[in-house]
């Protein structure tokens, strides 16, 4: 079987005579043999684990994905991967800051939603005639 892991800007992984593979999606951890059946899944960040031919296993984190499984081939398309032999390293260190950034991102994205509403709040009001007489945070004049 062969493991490709990529993402938007390199292969991070392309390895042959791949014997099995480990990868998490939310509802856990599962694992893929040669000959496994056709799946499709959304990967957690986590790290994704296969062992050659001759039983070496190798990791590489993945910030998320999505894992597709065919006859003989099995694909990763994530947004970041980082490979390494030391698991604990692995999870300890790129794993958290994975799952650090993914915090960042998602209040950032928060804060632009709320601007958002904000702002099609105010062109609705304007829209209807009902010009709000305020100005960020305080009273604007009528005259």
């Amino acid at each position: 079987m062969k493991l490709r892991v990529t993402t938007p800007l390199a292969i991070a992984v392309d390895a042959e005579n791949v014997g099995h593979v480990r990868a998490e999606d939310a509802t856990g951890a599962f694992g893929i043999q040669p000959h496994h059946g056709r799946l499709i899944s959304t990967l957690a960040i986590s790290v994704v684990t296969w062992r050659n031919a001759a039983g070496a296993e190798h990791h590489v984190a993945v910030r998320g994905g999505v894992i597709t499984v065919g006859a003989d081939l099995v694909e990763v398309a994530t947004r970041e991967a980082i490979t390494g032999d030391d698991l604990e390293q692995l999870e300890r260190d790129v794993i958290a800051r994975f799952h650090n950034e993914e915090a960042v991102e998602q209040a950032a994205r928060g804060g632009s939603a709320r601007l958002e509403m904000a702002a099609i709040r105010r062109i609705y009001d304007y829209l209807r005639g009902e010009r709000a007489h305020t100005v960020i945070g305080e009273e604007a004049s009528d005259g």
